[in-house]
């Protein structure tokens, strides 16, 4: 056992070895090797991690450098930050299993947006970022400027505008983590978030220009050149959390390359693992077992792969604690 590990990692070498514990470990260890081998890795965030407060151990994996790029679904790129500004005003449902169809209208009546066991508030969370992010909107609109999602993200956080909001320690942050670093990010689909959706709404006033925001095509087109410029030597592992479009849109990036760009030598990604209480089938991306993206060009034969079919709001911060060695 390593004596330079704290005592949740020597937890899980002690406890962990058979079964989904065991294949925990085995992608916590290749995602290690990966790293130490000279490797970058990409994680993807599906779901409500969030929400779910992945951010307090994903943000010290990324002031590590423990990851080099992420890619993240609209919800989760503005859910940390509307965590950060709007924290104690969350409510926490614990009981959510047995709420009945007018329990939940009476939580929309009192302007809270229930995720799974936790109430987002509307209030303090969505409205508080609207008003701070149309004004970077505007003035980017307003001076022809064209950015992404995130950039913008980062322009307000790091205008220090929402500091007089802060409700968690800044340090579990990790999109405040990632703006400090000016950490990569693509997000697919943002128009199916919250600030997508007003977004849109502003442009169907005529208040803003839809050209203002960058696209998802443009997202693609640059992560290709990101890839491209990255993939050398070791190469860039995939770290899946969770499914849909935060996963599947990026690793496409590899077959878009080699097939329709016709870059032969492409590299494929280096390392796979996929977190997933998506039980394996067949018809569907997320229960799909990772050998089938070997036919789609994704993975090679050698690459090493791993799935956990687990709830990824607890592998997820197990995995990044032995990364960490805490």
């Amino acid at each position: 056992m390593s004596t330079t590990r704290g005592p949740i990692s020597k937890f899980m070498e002690t406890n962990y070895l058979h079964f989904n514990a065991a294949a925990m470990m085995d992608a916590a260890k290749g995602y290690e090797t990966h790293l130490d081998e000279g490797g970058k890795m990409m994680i993807t965030l599906a779901g409500a991690m969030s929400t779910a407060e992945l951010g307090i151990s994903l943000a010290e994996m990324i002031r590590q450098d423990k990851v080099a790029i992420i890619s993240c679904t609209g919800a989760n790129l503005e859910e940390d930050i509307m965590n950060l500004v709007a924290h104690s005003h969350y409510k926490r449902v614990p009981n959510y299993r047995d709420l009945s169809p007018q329990d939940e209208w009476d939580l929309l009546e009192n302007h809270y947006n229930r995720v799974t066991d936790t109430c987002i508030p509307e209030e303090e969370a969505f409205r508080r970022l609207q008003k701070h992010i149309h004004k970077i909107w505007k003035d980017a609109d307003t001076a022809g400027e064209r950015y992404f999602p995130h950039e913008f993200m980062y322009k307000m956080l790091l205008s220090g505008d929402l500091e007089q909001y802060y409700e968690i320690d800044p340090k579990n942050s990790w999109m405040l983590a990632a703006a400090e670093k000016n950490l990569p990010i693509v997000v697919p689909g943002w128009e199916d978030s919250t600030m997508g959706n007003i977004f849109a709404s502003y442009v169907m006033k005529s208040e803003l220009k839809a050209i203002t925001m960058k696209s998802g095509i443009e997202y693609m087109g640059w992560l290709a050149d990101w890839y491209i410029a990255n993939s050398a030597g070791k190469g860039i592992g995939f770290f899946q959390i969770g499914g849909g479009i935060a996963g599947d849109f990026p690793i496409c990036v590899v077959p878009m390359l080699y097939q329709d760009m016709e870059m032969e030598n492409i590299p494929f990604w280096s390392y796979f693992c996929q977190i997933s209480d998506s039980t394996t089938s067949y018809g569907s991306y997320s229960g799909a077992v990772p050998n089938e993206k070997i036919t789609w060009g994704k993975l090679d034969i050698h690459t090493p792969k791993f799935i956990v079919e687990s709830d990824a709001t607890i592998v997820a911060p197990l995995i990044f604690a032995w990364i960490l060695k805490m």
